[in-house]
């Protein structure tokens, strides 16, 4: 019974059912009909044309004859008065041609307007007149031509030709391909693709996707012969439709591979995929599932997307639009719909229907004729919007009535006439009326009106107006050309009766008959489908199972149905399906090896998804019970001459139950019956055939058996001879098994020779080889005498065989047979032992979660690769799919590696090597956890409460309900009672004592013992010495300022502020106060009576003092009293506070340079500045005294220092201290020259070049240059004995791009001798520089220089000439217009500011309390 259901799953997911429709010949008789009516086509075209004419009134007999040749020569679209988006008829065709052969490059185009087309070449638009020769562009009758002459190789290239109108574009490409003549092809013998032999290996498995992923889907192939420009003929379907290259699904087929490519996975795409390919002797097929899951919500809670968007009923303004619910698992019910639509060529979606309809069709309407449209849909229920489905395919507007309308004659089998009935119908002007009124579609939203057109309708545009019962219009907001109209807002109960006018440019026509009367009801009066009944779910493979229902009673309209599955004992379901499965069998996939699972299933129609079925009955994951397939490898391990030993391997697949017998057979190699060795079973892969005969040949074969039965034999071992061994080297290992096979690593075992040879075994050497690779590497170079070695430096993916040579004192023995091959890679999700220690009880462990189990799997531990049996030091334990191995009293004697190996599984196995320093962390932890200690967050504290009460606490990490305590004062436990109040809180974990009268007695040392379960903790604290005495003030204080708040008192105790204008504000704020509370103010003991008086009853009362000062200094006092007492604050503004409060005023800027005509002028600028003030002014660290060079001085809001007629004694560091006597606030300024700033920057000066003495012999020419700067540009005038210079011809004075001056003498005579100068100014001042002219004769010696006596250089004041401000104090608000003082780098910080004075952290420290 299984086996049968196995085969029908089997069918149900990989059913071929693929019919390939055959090409039926036409036959004899087929051919003469066809003949005949052609014949009496062409002699009745006369009759039919003579209709025509006679028709066409008004129109003269040349012009019908025009007409009709016209209509000869040419096809006319059959709705050529209907506007279209360009389409391709015929689209290019690909070229490959040789060099310097013409191309022809054809496409036929349809549309309304007739489009433009425009050429392409590699996305190049081509332009002929720029490549004369070289293109022609021909366009004829619909019919487009790309002409290239003269081919050549660079014409290679892909050449698209792009259709254009109003409505939208289309694109046809095509490739061309030049070839070199150069260039040869040997000849080859033609074979047809479909006369290769091709097998299929490595197929495609079971795949499993996202939405918005991709997949591909790949089988690898064997093609005889194997021929690079001939690949197969490969064919691809989805649940038995043939699919074709687009863009969203890719095909290729070469390279030994036939590939499906789905770049953006959608649940459209999910169903069972096949794979055809054709082959010499038929066909080959392989078919696997597609599984497509939802993505990720946008909203937490929405619904899956809707899938499978179709579109029918096409109309010229009306579409249906039908879609498949999606899957609700664990999601509310879906609610509704929302339909969207977008024209083509356009990323815009409009929303259809305002509100959410309910079932799964939807009539669009409002759409402009000849459009095309894309449909997509969204799911929502009360959490939210789902993501859109896919968009269906493009739809035209266009009604296929249209179509009915025409009809084409040919003639002659050339010629095609397209007549319309409009043609036929004489002078129509009135339509006639609609017939066959019905409802065609009824749903509980809306009903579908359907109408016949009339057959007379004229030549005029015609719409419908359609009038429901009481014959009262339908309001349409556009005009409504197709025959078929949804019709909302119905009321329940009712019914309803319609009729239809149709209506052109000339009048309306009668009224159709009316349709019957019509509710609107649920279709047929079912809704949704029935839950299906009876599911059964079976084994069937390791990841799988089939699950089969009996099928919903509802048939019509069925979708299909949607399967959901859910692990025994967990709460949510997951979906198996996500697009409606027709049939009533399934196989889920993706399950894991062990899991128990339960099914439930539900039918899907246009109205949703039916209630869930009752749920399957439980069942694992497990391969379906067969017999065991056939042992292999037999192998002979030793032979005495009368006997031979065996070992075999055992099945690669058990039939889903454990192997538990093993039947030999034997036969002489001369015989044909086998005889079995053994009755009883065998458990063990080894075994010794007793009476043999020596020297005989003899084959073995060996039987598997399970729960199900005996399965097939093995294959006939090889002839294996019946001697005695006696060589002195071991024989071979047997039973070769792999372990932890990872990525670059695992770990082979092996058994020990039978025969051992002349003495016993004391090693092995393992060598390795590439699988198909005779070349053998030794892995290790000295011997292993245990049974395993790791294998280290594999590469992953590769696969590898492995051999064992056992070693003696006599030499090496007889090489292993090789080992099954093994890839380097591991299981799918496997994981590694963990080393750990057990919370509750702190066991010390190794544990292994196995990717993978079965029901008859067990897990093997082995210490150092020897299995550990019954030992008192561990115990093992097994749930699900996780094995622990626990320690009983772990020491260093457990130290070692430590494996598992899981039995019956593609080899789920892992080690773990337990070193000293890993079992030490852990004793330590294990420690911990049985000897619990209650973790602290603060150990015992104490802190003072209001009324001078003492609160003792403390808290801990976390507590349980059942947590116990006490505290200790001196050696005695404090029970909760009088002065003593003792609580917790398990939420916080604190624990609390609070001690309401706190005196002298109160000191001591307090302790607090806490026992949470096995856990427990003390906490201590001394309170003895200065530590008590701090603690006990602080408790009488809280006490007196308890008995303090009982009457009007000070919350806030007195403060000052300063405000914008520098005004000292004294604040404080009262409360407990009445009206009857007097409030007030004293200076020095002397009231202050304000202007404005206190009003306690705000809670705040302040006392400005204005512009503070060195007069206003003392000490202030507020007192607050009424019958109840008094309460009173002071603060001390005296000495160094007035100071204090004066500096915090005078917030001061850096210091800016400001040019004057007597110098320059340091400024520093200040929201408040006195005398009072202490200030210093500094020069490269320097003190500086005010002087006539020096002078110092300030005004209301600025500090400065002016120093006039500047030199360079006077460069460096300039810096303002401001003392508060607190701190110095210091301000400085560069006059070095090396920075931003220099010295002389705008006074006019003499830079350099002139000599102190010049000496010169006379009839030569003297130059005194020199340099000299200043802004703005500076007045030079030269002097000779204090007597202006004026240039001639023998003194000539330049004065050069305002930077050089110059006095040229020529030929000088002793008159020319005397004391020259200078003079350099501007309206910032000057400087005045002399030199001393000597002139000798012929003859005479040189004169020396009299050093010193040359002037040096004299700077000249100039006053401005523009007045100045009368005092030498400019005032910063009004700036001289020509010299602004220029704005702070630094902004004046606000007046709001507090003083750098430390902050008070006590309000009024130990306020008086009189």
């Amino acid at each position: 019974c299984v086996c049968r259901l196995y085969t029908q799953a089997t069918e149900t997911m990989a059913e071929p059912g693929y019919i390939v429709p055959l090409f039926h010949p036409r036959h004899a008789e087929e051919t003469e009909e066809y003949q005949r009516v052609s014949t009496n086509v062409e002699k009745e075209l006369a009759v039919i044309q003579e209709e025509v004419r006679r028709m066409r009134i008004a129109t003269k007999v040349q012009v019908e004859t025009l007409a009709v040749r016209e209509m000869m020569t040419r096809r006319v679209d059959y709705l050529d008065e209907i506007p279209r988006m360009p389409d391709f008829l015929l689209a290019l065709r690909p070229h490959t041609v040789w060099e310097k052969t013409p191309i022809k490059l054809f496409c036929t185009v349809q549309g309304n307007p007739r489009p433009l087309v425009q050429w392409y070449k590699a996305g190049v638009p081509i332009y002929p007149p720029n490549t004369p020769g070289k293109y022609k562009i021909e366009s004829k009758y619909g019919v487009h031509c790309l002409v290239i002459s003269r081919s050549a190789v660079s014409d290679t290239a892909e050449y698209s030709a792009v259709a254009i109108n109003q409505y939208g574009t289309a694109t046809s490409k095509a490739t061309v391909i030049v070839k070199s003549k150069s260039f040869s092809l040997p000849h080859l013998t033609e074979i047809h693709a479909s006369k290769l032999e091709v097998g299929l290996f490595d197929r495609f498995p079971v795949t499993f996707g996202v939405e918005g992923e991709s997949a591909t889907l790949v089988c690898s192939m064997v093609v005889v012969p194997d021929l690079p420009n001939l690949p197969p003929i490969a064919q691809w379907y989805r649940d038995d439709k043939l699919l074709t290259p687009s863009k969203l699904v890719e095909m290729s087929v070469g390279g030994g591979k036939a590939r499906l490519t789905l770049p953006h996975l959608a649940k459209d795409d999910e169903g069972l995929y096949t794979l055809r390919i054709f082959t010499k002797d038929g066909t080959s097929d392989h078919s696997a599932y597609l599984f497509v899951s939802d993505a990720a919500p946008t909203t937490a809670g929405a619904p899956g997307a809707p899938m499978s968007v179709k579109v029918y009923d096409v109309g010229s303004d009306y579409v249906l639009v039908a879609w498949k619910p999606p899957n609700t698992v664990n999601e509310a019910p879906i609610t509704g719909y929302f339909v969207d639509r977008s024209v083509s060529g356009s990323d815009t979606w409009v929303q259809c229907n305002d509100a959410p309809v309910k079932v799964c069709k939807y009539p669009a309407h409002g759409l402009h004729v000849g459009r095309t449209y894309y449909f997509r849909v969204r799911a929502v229920n009360k959490a939210g919007i789902s993501r859109p489905s896919r968009k269906s395919d493009k739809v035209i507007a266009l009604d296929d009535a249209e179509r009915l309308r025409l009809e084409v004659i040919k003639i002659k089998g050339k010629y095609e006439v397209v007549i319309k009935d409009d043609e036929l119908e004489g002078h129509v002007t009135i339509p006639g009326e609609p017939t066959d009124v019905h409802v065609s579609e009824i749903f509980k939203s809306y009903v579908v009106l359907s109408w016949t057109p009339p057959s007379r309708r004229g030549r005029a545009p015609l719409w419908y107006i359609i009038e429901k019962v009481s014959w009262r219009r339908i309001n349409t907001a556009v005009k409504l050309h197709s025959p078929r109209y949804p019709v909302f807002d119905l009321q329940d109960g009712q019914k309803y009766q319609f009729r239809v006018y149709s209506v052109n440019a000339n009048g309306s026509s009668e009224a159709s008959a009316p349709s019957e009367p019509v509710q609107k009801v649920d279709e047929d009066g079912k809704g949704v489908p029935s839950a299906p009944t009876h599911v059964v779910a079976t084994r069937n493979t390791k990841t799988s199972v089939f699950v089969q229902w009996e099928a919903s009673k509802e048939q019509k309209s069925l979708m299909g149905y949607y399967i959901d599955a859910r692990v025994v004992g967990a709460k949510e379901w997951f979906a198996c399906n996500n697009k409606p499965f027709k049939h009533t069998r399934f196989v889920a996939h993706g399950l894991i090896q062990g899991e128990t699972y339960v099914f439930r299933v539900q039918a899907v129609n246009v109205f949703g998804l039916s209630e869930e079925s009752q749920e399957s009955s439980p069942v694992s994951v497990q391969p379906a019970l067969a017999i065991p397939s056939a042992p292999y490898g037999i192998t002979m391990l030793s032979s005495d001459g009368s006997s031979i030993t065996l070992a075999w391997k055992s099945p690669k697949h058990s039939g889903g139950s454990r192997i538990n017998a093993y039947y030999i057979d034997q036969r002489d190699v001369n015989d044909t019956v086998w005889t079995e060795v053994n009755l009883a079973a065998v458990t063990e892969r080894v075994c010794t055939v007793d009476n043999l005969t020596e020297g005989n040949y003899y084959e073995f074969r060996v039987q598997a058996g399970n729960l199900v039965g005996v399965g097939l034999p093995s294959d006939p071992s090889p002839p294996l001879k019946c001697e005695a061994w006696t060589m002195e080297e071991p024989g071979p290992a047997y039973d070769l098994r792999f372990s932890e096979v990872r990525s670059h690593s695992l770990v082979i075992l092996w058994k020990a020779p039978v025969y051992t040879g002349a003495s016993s075994v004391t090693g092995y050497f393992v060598d390795m080889a590439k699988k198909g690779s005779s070349e053998f590497v030794t892995l290790n170079q000295e011997t292993v005498n245990r049974r395993y070695l790791q294998v280290t430096g594999l590469e992953e993916g590769e696969t590898y065989v492995f051999r064992v040579r056992a070693v003696n004192a006599k030499g090496v023995g007889k090489p292993s047979e090789l080992s099954d091959p093994v890839c380097a890679r591991p299981l799918p999700g496997t994981k590694e032992i963990v080393a750990g220690v057990d919370e509750e009880t702190g066991d010390i462990f190794l544990s292994l979660e196995a990717c993978e189990v079965s029901e008859m799997s067990e897990f093997v531990w082995s210490k150092n690769y020897k299995t550990i049996g019954d030992c008192p030091r561990v115990s093992v334990s097994t749930k699900g799919r996780t094995s622990r191995l626990t320690f009983t009293n772990p020491d260093k004697d457990d130290l070692g590696r430590y494996s598992v190996f899981v039995t019956d599984t593609d080899g789920v196995s892992s080690s773990y090597t337990l070193t000293e320093d890993t079992l030490n962390t852990m004793l330590e932890l294990s420690y911990a956890i049985r000897h619990p200690v209650v973790p602290l967050k603060h150990g015992l504290n104490y802190e003072v409460l209001e009324k001078g009460h003492v609160r003792f606490w403390v808290q801990a990490e976390k507590l349980s309900s059942s947590v116990s305590y006490r505290f200790i004062f001196n050696d005695k436990e404090v029970k909760s009672g009088e002065g003593y109040k003792i609580s917790h809180d398990v939420a916080t974990g604190i624990i609390q004592m609070t001690v309401d009268n706190f005196t002298r007695a109160s000191e001591g040392t307090y302790t607090v013992q806490i026992h949470d379960g096995k856990a427990k903790t003390q906490s201590s604290l001394v309170l003895v010495g200065d530590v008590f005495k701090a603690a006990l003030k602080e408790a009488e204080f809280q006490r007196r300022e308890h008995i303090r708040k009982q009457g009007p008192h000070f919350s806030e105790y007195l403060d000052f502020t300063v405000t914008e204008d520098c005004t000292v504000l004294l604040t404080c704020k009262v409360a407990n106060v009445k009206k009857e509370t007097t409030f007030q103010w004293y200076k020095d003991d002397e009231e202050i009576v304000p202007e404005t008086p206190p009003n306690v009853m705000s809670g705040a009362c302040g006392l400005p003092v204005p512009l503070f000062s060195r007069k206003d200094q003392g000490v202030y006092k507020a007192v607050l009293s009424d019958n109840r007492g008094k309460d009173t604050s002071a603060f001390d503004i005296s000495g160094k506070g007035s100071i204090s409060l004066l500096s915090y005023c005078a917030s001061a800027s850096d210091l800016v340079l400001q040019c004057t005509p007597e110098g320059i002028r340091l400024q520093c600028y200040m929201k408040y500045y006195t005398e009072e003030m202490k200030t210093i002014w500094k020069h490269k660290e320097s003190k500086i005294a005010s002087s006539e060079r020096m002078r110092i001085g300030g005004a209301a809001e600025m500090a400065w220092m002016q120093i006039c007629d500047p030199t360079d004694r006077e460069k460096g560091l300039y810096s303002i201290e401001i003392s508060d006597g607190v701190k110095t606030h210091v301000r400085s300024f560069d006059l070095s020259g090396q920075g931003k700033h220099r010295l002389v920057t705008y006074r006019g000066r003499v830079l350099g070049g002139l000599p102190d003495v010049a000496t010169i012999m006379e009839d030569k020419s003297l130059s005194l240059t020199c340099t000299v700067g200043g802004e703005p540009t500076p007045e030079v005038t030269w002097l000779k004995n204090e007597q202006e210079v004026e240039s001639n011809e023998h003194t000539r004075v330049t004065f050069d791009g305002g930077k050089f001056s110059s006095l040229v003498i020529n030929q000088v005579t002793p008159d020319d001798s005397g004391k020259y100068s200078i003079n350099v100014r501007n309206k910032y001042g000057g400087e005045f520089v002399e030199i001393t002219v000597s002139v000798y004769r012929h003859g005479e010696q040189i004169p020396e220089p009299k050093l010193g006596q040359a002037k040096m250089a004299t700077p000249v004041v100039t006053p401005s000439p523009t007045p100045g401000p009368k005092s030498p104090t400019p005032a910063p608000k009004s700036p001289a217009p020509k010299s602004p003082t220029p704005k702070s780098p630094t902004p004046t910080p606000p007046r709001g500011i507090k003083s750098p004075t430390p902050p008070r952290f006590m309000k009024s420290p130990t306020p008086p309390r009189k």
